[in-house]
């Protein structure tokens, strides 16, 4: 009887702590115990170029229909708006020779040997595969076909004429900044110099280096 006494005095106790017990919410599990204190620091992000710029020099032959071909040379610069589309604009000159006609027509039909031909213009690109060119089996270097087209303005033999170009080029990257570009076009445009006006087709054949910044 005196061992009973204080097991039913134990169980009183537990009973009556029971409730107390049910009634303690526990901590939330991702509870943060220990809060950091770190000084954080006002970092300045690098700048870094674009190189959507573009600009080049080229050079190459064009072909005057009637009169034949000749080097040409000019500049271009270009401008990249997406990854797909671009802007360029294109300044050249070559000089136009007349010696077949001189061997049928007196005097020829210019007034020197040659002409200088100079033309302006502006165009839309467009790059429809680009991808890589394989030097070898260890380098790859990127590449892009493109489709270009625009209008501008021909200077020949004191006419000035609106000039349409369309053709399609590659180009291949060397370096970062550095590329290669092949471009052949037709130059369109009328001309009346041998005593009628009519449309000339004019192609053109360029290679050329560019520069990206």
């Amino acid at each position: 009887m005196r061992i009973a006494l204080p097991l039913l005095a134990s169980l009183a106790t537990l009973l009556a702590a029971a409730p107390l017990a049910a009634q303690t919410t526990p901590a939330p599990a991702n509870e943060q115990v220990v809060v950091p204190d770190v000084a954080r620091r006002d970092i300045k992000l690098p700048k870094y170029p674009s190189k959507d710029f573009e600009v080049a020099a080229f050079t190459g032959t064009y072909a005057t229909e009637n009169f034949g071909a000749s080097w040409v040379y000019g500049i271009k610069l270009g401008y990249h708006i997406t990854e797909d589309f671009f802007v360029q604009a294109a300044l050249a000159q070559t000089k136009v020779s007349d010696e077949s006609f001189r061997q049928i027509l007196p005097g020829g039909v210019f007034t020197d040997d040659s002409e200088k031909l100079s033309y302006y213009n502006l165009s839309v690109g467009y790059n429809i595969l680009p991808g890589e060119v394989f030097l070898g089996t260890r380098r790859a270097l990127p590449m892009a076909l493109y489709l270009i087209a625009g209008v501008g303005s021909t200077d020949f033999n004191e006419q000035t004429r609106q000039t349409f170009n369309v053709g399609f080029g590659a180009r291949v990257f060397l370096a970062d900044k550095l590329s290669v570009q092949v471009d052949l076009r037709d130059h369109i445009f009328s001309l009346d110099l041998l005593g009628k006006r009519q449309s000339t087709q004019n192609l053109e054949l360029t290679a050329g280096l560019s520069y990206f910044f």
